[in-house]
């Protein structure tokens, strides 16, 4: 069993190892992650052995709290994680005013006289040196008091032997404390037995000063640290808001608006034109466009139906709809994402594993470091008061803070960064792993290609339009289940063209349909019905050949002996696919297609996108099989598949990619899920693993440099040869900017953005004008291109309809539409004015927002 447990207490990575250490002595327990800075840990143990009570107590004893999480949605009642966080950065802000309002005056009274500073009467001479003293030291109490918690909790986990940064702290200004209160003494003692040195000697050895600023320097790194690791979290605050708090819904008639809690499957849910969409359903009445930008990153609104599904958390836009639910609460997509990027946050990758056996033993270390450092000054000869400082600085300089942030923080910030563009990474080990990757294995259908049959060429016989020829083969098709036949009757559609009554319908098996229409026996099927019909093919047959080249499906349809046509049928590529393919070979990282199509097909798909080596004619069990040879030959593995056949594959490869989130098979087979069925998402998703392990790495040498640097000087290493000695008050600064700097750093992270050796949409266009301008230049003749900016494109089957309106238009040589850029670059060989192209594409359904 997997369980999720909410820990309280943890202020480093040491406090984060010993708890994992703690739970994972538990008899029973399996496994055990710890998330320091989510505050939880998540636990897999076997229920028959142990309960989640006693691994509770097993945390308690380690001188922390626990609870069970809950993913529940929280009542009201409870507070809420943002909450939680703003009351804790509060009560922060509180000790950080009450420890500076006290420390300055403190510090002014101890370094004034050094400083030159002006100090009342009462406070100068020997005479007034336990007054002197005392002030001091009644000024430190409130710091002290408001600090409590180093003290508490550093003593409590050093009794229990698990020592964090807390007790280092502790152990640093308890010293300074105690050795100031001793000084007290022997000033009271020397002034009662006229000793002046004496008393000079230990007024100006205080320590007062340094333990408070010790605790104020190390609370501001905290309060800077804290609010900074509230921001690394962001993105799952953001999804966890998306979520409308109500939902309208039709019971018994009425409209009655609830808490989205009380929504069940099956509730008619009412959703007008502004509001959120509450939980997952399917459209029964309405059209609207939904934008689904939060949780896919897609800027375009889609288009909605009834039949359509809708997801939580999407904005209705423009329509009304009215739905059915089929998932509510933890089940919802947006309750899925949460987890994932939850789950992702509080996972180790093998860099941070490492990184906390360090911070593990990395305290007894610097307490031993310490007291030697303590134990040789006082044998070389140095005074008691330079011994203990030196250990106090080794002490508070020497907290692993740094080191236990440098990877988390880049993690969470990483992960959450990849939801807010779609990419749900689901474990730290995935997105580690997926920088190394060189080798990617992509499917074919509904990878490279939209995975749906549609209709690219019509060419239509002498003395038939194309209008002509798609509403006969629509009419032919219409009772046909083929999805080819589906491809024609959709085109139709789009068209907005009229069928023709069907009078009888056959199938002819393996080669096509025989219709009865307006008295006429219609044909539509291959060459091989064609042939048995005796219908001339003459130029159509070479036409046929080429298509077929192409990776495309020609249909042939006739009346009688008469051939009226034909139309070609293909699941086309995506358009980014060719991009993204371009982008693998950019990073230096090898592609392969696997497909269970025919070879002629898959050749066709390689030519088009530029894939340096194909598969074909495979079955899921040989994908697999193909990615375990390609490890087997030392590659490091991406499989990028739609989640469903390509399951064994993607769970083989060394990151599984699923393209299009949705199927349960998706989620648990892959690694990573994009949203978006967007090959260059995974382009992406590679470029954000880089960058995440570049954050990784370079925090993790600041922190080991600034340690490896730090402990020696607060050794006094170099006083002997350099006269440096450092001041733990200048050491409690340095650890607490050490740590401020790490998650500066991994918040860097949030300026991530894709770079794309060409934009998406403009390879194409780059492309088509280099081709434009080599023919202009072979025929000697000069032409024109215009850039006609588009909005209203949402598919490549709205891109395929502005190019045919484009294309028809007298002096236009060609036209490139590009639905990412939205836009269409448009080449004449002869003028056409800017209205004109305007009212084409106008025509046509979309808006046009400028011409140049």
């Amino acid at each position: 069993m997997n369980q999720k447990f909410d820990v309280t207490g943890m202020t480093c990575s040491a406090c984060s190892a010993h708890v994992e250490k703690a739970v994972s002595k538990v008899q029973g327990v399996r496994s055990v992650q710890v998330n320091l800075l989510a505050n939880n840990m998540s636990v897999d143990y076997d229920d028959t052995v142990t309960g989640t009570a006693e691994i509770e107590q097993a945390v308690e004893q380690a001188g922390y709290g626990a609870r069970v999480h809950s993913f529940k949605r929280e009542t009201k009642q409870t507070e809420s994680p943002a909450d939680l966080m703003a009351k804790e950065l509060a009560a922060m802000k509180r000790r950080l005013v009450v420890s500076f309002v006290f420390l300055i005056p403190l510090f002014y009274l101890s370094m004034g006289h050094m400083m030159g500073w002006p100090l009342p009467s009462v406070f100068l001479g020997m005479e007034n040196a336990l007054t002197f003293a005392f002030t001091q030291f009644l000024l430190l109490l409130p710091i002290v008091y408001v600090n409590q918690k180093y003290f508490r909790n550093g003593f409590l986990t050093l009794w229990r032997r698990s020592p964090n940064m807390d007790s280092l702290i502790a152990i640093g200004s308890a010293a300074a404390i105690v050795y100031g209160i001793y000084a007290i003494y022997k000033i009271g003692w020397g002034l009662g037995h006229g000793d002046m040195h004496l008393v000079h000697e230990y007024s100006m050895d205080l320590y007062f000063e340094t333990s408070g600023m010790i605790l104020a320097l190390i609370t501001l790194g905290k309060y800077l640290e804290t609010r900074s690791k509230g921001k690394t979290s962001e993105a799952i605050t953001k999804l966890v808001n998306l979520a409308p708090k109500t939902a309208l819904v039709e019971r018994d008639g009425q409209e009655l608006e609830i808490p989205v809690e009380e929504v069940v499957i099956g509730d008619v849910v009412v959703v007008k034109p502004g509001q959120s969409i509450p939980v997952d359903g399917v459209v029964l009445e309405g059209a609207s466009a939904v934008d689904e930008s939060a949780l896919t990153g897609e800027s375009i609104p889609v288009e909605k139906r009834a039949g359509d599904p809708v997801t939580g958390a999407s904005v209705n836009k423009s329509g009304w709809l009215k739905f059915r639910a089929t998932k509510v609460g933890d089940d919802t997509a947006l309750a899925q994402i949460i987890r994932l990027v939850e789950e992702a946050g509080a996972s180790k990758a093998p860099i941070a594993k490492l990184a906390d056996r360090v911070s593990g033993v990395f305290v007894p270390i610097v307490i031993g470091i310490a007291l030697l450092s303590v134990a040789v000054w006082l044998l070389v000869g140095e005074s008691f008061e330079f011994a203990m400082s030196i250990g106090i600085a080794v002490l508070v300089i020497s907290c692993p803070c740094a080191l236990g942030l440098a990877t988390p923080t880049a993690i969470m910030v990483g992960t959450g960064k990849g939801a807010e563009n779609g990419i749900l990474i689901k474990s730290a080990e995935a997105l580690e792993t997926a920088h190394s990757i060189d080798t990617v294995v992509l499917d074919k259908t509904g990878t490279i290609t939209e995975g749906k049959p549609r209709v690219t060429d019509l060419l239509p016989a002498d003395g038939v339009t194309e209008e002509e020829l798609i509403q006969v083969a629509a009419s032919l098709e219409k009772p046909s289940e083929h999805p080819l036949a589906e491809a024609i009757v959709e085109e139709a559609a789009h068209r907005n063209l009229t069928l023709f009554k069907v009078e009888s319908f056959t199938t002819l098996e393996g080669r096509g349909l025989e219709v009865e229409m307006d008295g006429a026996c219609c044909y539509a099927g291959n060459r091989k019905l064609m042939e048995e019909q005796k219908v001339a093919l003459g130029r159509f047959a070479s036409e046929s050949d080429r298509l077929a080249e192409d990776g495309k499906t020609p249909l042939y349809f006739s009346r009688g002996d008469r051939l009226l046509g034909i139309i070609a049928v293909a699941d086309v590529i995506k358009p980014t696919s060719r991009d993204a393919v371009a982008e693998f070979g950019a990073m230096g990282i090898d592609v392969v297609m696997l497909t269970g199509d025919n070879a002629r097909t898959a050749q066709a798909i390689q030519r088009q996108v530029g894939i340096g080596r194909v598969v074909a004619e495979v079955l899921p069990q040989d994908k697999e099989r193909e990615v375990r040879r390609l490890q087997e030959a030392g590659k490091k593995v991406a499989m990028i598949g739609d989640g469903v056949n390509d399951a064994p594959a993607l769970a083989r490869a060394d990151v599984g990619v699923a393209i299009g989130a949705g199927t349960d098979v998706a989620i648990e087979s892959a690694d990573i899920v994009l949203m978006r069925s967007d090959l260059l998402d995974a382009v992406s998703a590679i470029q954000l693993s880089k960058a995440t392990i570049r954050n990784i790495k370079q925090n993790l040498f600041w922190a080991l440099c600034y340690n490896s640097i730090g402990i020696p000087l607060a050794a006094g290493v170099f006083y002997s040869v350099l006269g440096w000695k450092l001041n733990p008050m200048f050491g409690a600064a340095a650890m607490s900017l050490s740590s401020v700097c790490v998650v500066s750093n991994a918040l860097r992270l949030k300026l991530f953005r894709p770079r794309y050796h060409a934009r998406r949409g403009d390879m194409q266009l780059v492309e088509a004008e280099t081709n434009s301008k080599d023919h202009d230049n072979q025929g000697g003749n000069t032409k024109m291109t215009k850039t006609i900016s588009i909005e209203g494109m949402s598919c490549s089957h709205c891109s395929a309809h502005v190019k045919q309106a484009l294309s028809v238009l007298p002096g236009v040589e060609d036209v490139v539409v590009s639905l990412e850029a939205k836009n269409a670059l448009v080449t004449m060989d002869a003028e056409v004015s800017d209205a004109e192209l305007t009212k084409t594409v106008t025509d046509a359904g979309y808006t046009v927002t400028g011409v140049r």
